[in-house]
């Protein structure tokens, strides 16, 4: 995987208890001195999120953005996939099936 994208893996829940710590790790990213160029977040190991969860994502999103870098999501579950679809943030976010496919875009 390129330099330019830095991976961020939650597991278990983004909720209400988790968000704040997601938050921080992105925040810790976007403000480093090398901040990346493409944020990929990686949603393999979250088996459920909240609207928390969800309000997380986009705060990571404007704050990614805000630091001239790309926020992707990949392999998000059923439920979660359903969430973006109710929400309508499957149109906000950019959302790949897997890592590999996000990679064949920036090859």
């Amino acid at each position: 995987m390129s330099s330019e994208v830095k991976v961020i893996q939650p597991s278990g829940r983004l909720d209400v208890t988790t968000a704040a710590e997601f938050r921080r790790q992105v925040n810790d990213i976007a403000l480093s001195a090398n901040s990346p160029k493409y944020l990929l977040v990686n949603l393999q190991d979250i088996s459920f999120m909240d609207s928390s969860g969800l309000g997380a994502l986009v705060s990571a999103l404007k704050l990614i953005r805000n630091s001239n870098g790309e926020m992707v999501i990949c392999a998000a579950n059923d439920q979660v996939k359903m969430l973006f679809e109710l929400t309508s943030m499957n149109k906000i976010f950019k959302i790949y099936p897997t890592i590999d496919e996000f990679n064949a875009t920036i090859s």
